[in-house]
């Protein structure tokens, strides 16, 4: 697939989701839960924030998506995670995982673990050394950040997404995104979404959204993470500090056009059919 397709695909899931208005299920961290609440509603989907293990597997059956973030680590809450994500196995729904902090303590690296070997996880969007953790091939995480990223993070991705069956999305200054054959490259995003709690959690509802409406999560992937990163380019101009960026990365969000999207998407194929790229 050529980029200019690939452009395409992202403005026309972008105009699905505005006008579908797919229901996306967080279970999701304390941190930023009402941050990620606002960015599903600005993308143009519905979010709702269900954790009670005596309703999550009824709500989730009402979604277009499920997403599992284990930012604040809690048993009862893993437990209503496999509820959930086994549930939606069973409708057909697509798991989008987020393992915050992977890496930083056993019981982080084990829940996670343990989320992908008892749910078909569709998606997991992590940064590089969460990734890393969980696949074995490196990383260092301090608290829920990378301090230290994998070498090869495309090699990482394609041999993660092979052994967990998923799109493995590891965000960073260029995003990659492999389906264990295809790989993606996305460079949209700007410095300022560092100096905000929450940005990776935010990505990770934006490629939810997507996936409730895009069937080929690898391109679901790479249009929410192009979607919010761009978003993030045309909030840059308006910023005084990170309060007035968190504003207007809100606005350009909710403002966003299918064709401001499809015009500056910043996506690149890296390997698997239509590349014309050496992979590095």
């Amino acid at each position: 697939m050529k980029e200019q397709d690939l452009r395409r695909r992202f403005a026309e899931a972008l105009e699905r989701i505005r006008s579908r208005k797919p229901l996306v299920h967080h279970i999701t961290n304390l941190v930023v839960m009402n941050d990620t609440a606002n960015v599903t509603l600005h993308v143009g989907a519905l979010p709702v924030m269900a954790h009670a293990r005596e309703e999550v597997a009824d709500m989730v059956a009402l979604a277009g998506a499920l997403v599992l973030n284990p930012g604040t680590l809690e048993p009862d809450w893993v437990e209503a995670m496999v509820l959930a994500g086994r549930r939606a196995n069973e409708r057909g729904i697509p798991v989008v995982l987020d393992p915050v902090g992977a890496g930083a303590t056993p019981y982080r690296t084990e829940t996670n673990l343990r989320l992908l070997s008892e749910i078909r996880v569709s998606i997991v969007r992590g940064n590089s050394g969460e990734v890393g953790s969980l696949s074995g091939a490196g990383g260092v995480v301090r608290g829920v950040e990378s301090v230290e990223g994998v070498r090869d993070p495309i090699a990482v991705a394609q041999n993660s997404g092979r052994r967990w069956g998923a799109v493995v999305a590891i965000t960073g200054k260029r995003d990659i995104v492999a389906d264990g054959e295809r790989v993606l490259g996305v460079d949209n995003g700007h410095q300022w979404l560092t100096t905000l709690t929450g940005t990776g959690c935010m990505s990770t509802t934006m490629v939810a959204a997507f996936a409730a409406v895009e069937p080929d999560h690898l391109i679901a992937s790479a249009a929410g993470l192009a979607c919010f990163g761009l978003a993030a380019e045309m909030a840059a101009p308006h910023a005084r500090g990170p309060a007035s960026f968190k504003a207007a990365l809100f606005d350009a969000l909710y403002n966003m056009t299918p064709e401001q999207l499809e015009n500056g998407a910043r996506v690149v194929v890296l390997a698997g059919q239509g590349s014309d790229h050496a992979v590095p």
